[in-house]
């Protein structure tokens, strides 16, 4: 009896979804719900997640408890992924791996909430708190999966994360450093040297050192002038020994020069 109904509901529901609009309105304001869970199941797999979530978002609370839920759930992420909506979908791949955790699909669904973080982690001069998000959530599935075959692309993943947060602090420090604020930036710098002890911009970072700690002693009171003229030289050095044959050597050995002077004419 069981499986006549399916059959029935299956011929139903084809001869239906081929007669457009009018006929979702019909499984939408029908009160049979097993018509509706096939219904959108067949949204869903003929790439209308939007009429697919209607549906869902009805017949998610008749059906808890049950073995359709957990598909109910797993679809119900994916249409929000889909359609493009990762903060959504992100949240809901979450919740699916809290509610079902001894599910299959528990370890695709939290690194596909990862995943969404990512895709949600904004361009390098806005706000990265997303950023931080992703990359916490993928050491969240690192830590719970680590023998998972999605552990290497996850690590790809954060190291693009954290380039976008190396070049959101060079950028930062470099505005500092722009609008005259040379203490600010020297600090900025540094700290990216700390946070970032392989950067790629290490060369750049140096050089802007240098040249900020030779303004800011520039625009220091006489008493602060020669101690930060001195940590113009001692930056100046660290430069030159790490980058004998840099193009910018030559700059900012004329740039120091003063510095040179000041220090001998004070010792």
């Amino acid at each position: 009896m069981q499986k006549t109904r399916l059959v029935f509901l299956s011929i139903s529901l084809a001869i239906i979804l081929l007669s457009g609009c009018s006929k979702y309105q019909k499984i939408y304001k029908s009160t049979d719900n097993d018509l509706k869970y096939e219904a959108a199941i067949a949204y869903y797999e003929s790439k209308d997640y939007y009429r697919a979530l209607q549906l869902f978002d009805q017949i998610n609370p008749f059906f808890r408890g049950t073995e359709k839920e957990e598909k109910i759930a797993y679809y119900y992420a994916y249409a929000y992924y889909y359609q493009k909506d990762y903060l959504l979908a992100g949240y809901y791949f979450k919740r699916f791996t809290d509610n079902f955790p001894n599910s299959r699909f528990a370890e695709e669904c939290l690194y596909m909430s990862a995943y969404c973080s990512y895709l949600n982690s904004p361009p390098s001069y806005l706000d990265q708190t997303s950023t931080l998000d992703a990359i916490r959530d993928f050491q969240l599935f690192i830590n719970r999966y680590p023998k998972s075959d999605r552990v290497n692309r996850a690590n790809e993943l954060m190291d693009k994360l954290r380039l976008k947060l190396e070049e959101k602090a060079f950028n930062n420090a470099l505005l500092y450093y722009k609008m005259d604020e040379f203490q600010a930036a020297i600090v900025s710098f540094q700290n990216l040297l700390k946070d970032y002890p392989d950067t790629r911009y290490e060369e750049e970072v140096m050089y802007y050192i240098v040249k900020s700690w030779y303004y800011y002693a520039e625009r220091s009171v006489p008493e602060k002038r020669l101690e930060r003229h001195q940590a113009a030289i001692n930056a100046f050095n660290d430069f030159k020994s790490l980058y004998p044959e840099s193009r910018k050597l030559k700059e900012l050995q004329t740039l120091v020069e003063y510095s040179f002077k000041v220090a001998k004419m004070k010792s």
